[in-house]
């Protein structure tokens, strides 16, 4: 049947007669054949009626149409090769003519993820699915903007909405494994991690992040296993050797020292492999007595990474600075009112490798206290804040002053709901044990007055080597450099010290060193300042057996010992630039 060509443009009548529009549309695709343009209209006037099925097929053919298209595929040859600037110029002009055009809008979203604009890709992939519901390899995109920026249970949720359109890849199984393990869904993402390697038993990097499972919860032996079967499989793979290291409990023998440097020698193995298996190999001839070699490579690895990184030392100071200039007597007392009342919150914050997680793993053997994890909210609210503000995201003391008691309350609560997903148990209380939220410390006490605060702090020579000894999956960018990592322990006790000026009592200070001599009396101190009634059960947290995702998983799994303290002296001869940066701090970093 002939339809009398409309009145008005078929993008028109969409909108005001989407039944009359439908028709007319089918008419166009049987003539032309798929021209993306048209299938989209045909959707979008579907979707109008409640067709949706019907709009789904019309969208998903809408985009293999455009994705067809000439132009289209030139712009995702230069995004093949990099070649941002051009990519980003083609899907400009794209969008102009065709601004509907969902694969140029899930494009565009890339180009903004491989420059670290998450916040930009989030909005145009939900703009994409605005477009096209249905638009499963968008939403999977999504997923993963979401997991970049720790928005683990987010992720999740769009992860399942994929599985359940049945259109979920391997890759998406393995990216809904890692936002569970980082949510404490341990046990699910063991499952589908176990599911993953069954279809794909050479895999490497599966059985790598399934040993990461396993020894958060604690199977040491089976966490081995994976680890040495994901190297069995690709011997040059240097995360999967510093993943046995950091276990602190394993013993390389001669055979894995010789595959390692046999790796090592090896000219195409890339930065992150031959930094990974410089810390693996320091680590093995540590053990073995042999720190000379162990420092000489330990040097090598934190070198690569700290190039990698670049840290600014002068922009910590700076915020530092800032903190001192806007926390004064007069500043708390204006500020008072607001944040959100709850005391749910325990903040255990200082320097990493301090002592934290002993802390925690004690804290959560106490019957009213529940553990969570590293917990990267406060730093990511502070930093929204001041951006939003229109400064950097080190500029959040600006952005506080200018807060209003209100909107204090509501990043209070937002934290606590951002949370909420960690929490596991009906205990009144949870930890949050990022170390790195001491830089944040006065934004907590203003969003949550009642939360309590406890600084672990151990000795700086003792605490930045182990420091220079670890490899982090990410952060900690000060950490591998020993003048900078002075500096930051140095910036970390001077803000420290401000705020016990002018909110004192506030911060419950733990010397890990103290702890160690007198567990009791310490443990007793710190519940004291909690409010809590003393348990037995604190004293053998060694017993408890909930996971640990921390550096010090397999530490804390042991009762408390003195292994750890002066292991600096092994390293003297090559400490100058470190006791440099710290001054006198290894005789006073208790009293400050």
């Amino acid at each position: 049947m002939n339809h009398t060509a409309p009145a008005v443009p078929l993008g028109q009548l969409v909108a005001t007669d989407p039944a009359g529009a439908v028709p007319l549309l089918r008419e166009v695709l049987a003539r032309k054949g798929e021209d993306p343009r048209v299938l989209r209209l045909l959707g979008q006037a579907l979707r109008k009626l409640g067709r949706d099925s019907e709009a789904e097929l019309a969208e998903n053919a809408a985009i293999r149409a455009s994705v067809r298209d000439p132009a289209l595929i030139a712009i995702a040859q230069a995004l093949l090769a990099n070649d941002l600037p051009a990519a980003e110029a083609g899907l400009r002009e794209r969008l102009s003519a065709q601004p509907r055009d969902v694969a140029a809008i899930r494009m565009m979203a890339e180009l903004a993820g491989r420059i670290g604009r998450y916040r930009d890709a989030e909005t145009l992939l939900l703009r994409a699915l605005e477009l096209a519901p249905g638009f499963a390899a968008a939403r999977a995109n999504l997923a993963t903007v979401l997991y970049k920026q720790n928005r683990f249970a987010d992720a999740v949720a769009a992860l399942d909405h994929v599985l359940a359109a049945n259109s979920a890849s391997a890759g998406d199984l393995n990216l809904k494994a890692a936002a569970l393990g980082r949510i404490g869904e341990y046990e699910e993402s063991r499952r589908i991690y176990r599911e993953l390697l069954e279809s794909f038993p050479d895999h490497a990097k599966l059985w790598m992040s399934y040993g990461h499972i396993l020894k958060t919860l604690g199977e040491q032996a089976e966490a081995v296993s994976a680890y040495r079967r994901c190297i069995a499989v690709e011997p040059a793979l240097g995360e999967a050797w510093w993943s046995l290291a950091n276990l602190k409990t394993v013993r390389f023998g001669d055979a894995d020292v010789a595959a390692m440097r046999c790796a090592l020698d090896q000219a195409d193995i890339g930065p992150d492999d031959r930094l990974h298996l410089h810390f693996a190999l320091a680590k093995a001839l540590e053990d073995r007595g042999e720190a000379e070699a162990a420092f000489a490579h330990y040097a090598q690895g934190n070198a690569l990474r700290s190039m990698e990184l670049q840290h600014d030392p002068e922009a910590v100071g700076e915020q530092v600075d800032a903190v001192i200039g806007t926390f004064s007597p007069a500043f708390l007392a204006a500020h008072a009112d607001g944040g959100d009342p709850s005391p749910a919150p325990i903040f255990i914050l200082g320097m990493p490798r301090a002592g934290s997680t002993l802390i925690e793993q004690i804290l959560d053997s106490h019957s009213q206290i529940e553990g969570t994890m590293e917990l990267p909210d406060i730093p990511a609210l502070a930093m929204r804040e001041a951006q939003a503000t229109g400064g950097r995201p080190r500029d959040w003391p600006a952005a506080l002053a200018a807060m209003s008691p209100q909107r204090r309350a509501e990043l209070g609560a937002e934290f606590l709901e951002r949370t909420k997903v960690q929490r596991k148990t009906a205990k009144p209380f949870y930890i949050d044990k990022l170390p790195n939220n001491w830089a944040y410390l006065g934004f907590i006490a203003l969003i949550l007055p009642h939360a309590k605060i406890i600084d672990a702090r151990r000795h700086p020579l003792d605490c930045c080597v182990s420091n220079f000894r670890q490899n982090y999956a990410k952060g900690q960018a000060f950490s591998y450099d020993l003048a900078h990592m002075g500096r930051y322990y140095a910036d970390y006790v001077r803000a420290m010290r401000h705020y016990d000026e002018v909110m004192p009592g506030r911060v419950h200070r733990v010397i890990h060193e103290d702890l160690l001599d007198d567990p009791e009396s310490r443990v007793r101190a710190l519940l004291d300042y909690l409010g809590l009634p003393f348990e037995p059960a604190c004293l053998e947290f060694h017993t408890n057996t909930r996971s640990v995702r921390t550096a010090s998983s397999e530490q804390v799994r042991r009762p408390i010992n003195r292994d750890g303290v002066g292991q600096w002296r092994a390293y003297e001869a090559w400490l100058a630039p470190l006791t440099a940066a710290l001054g006198d701090l290894p005789e006073t970093y208790a009293k400050s």
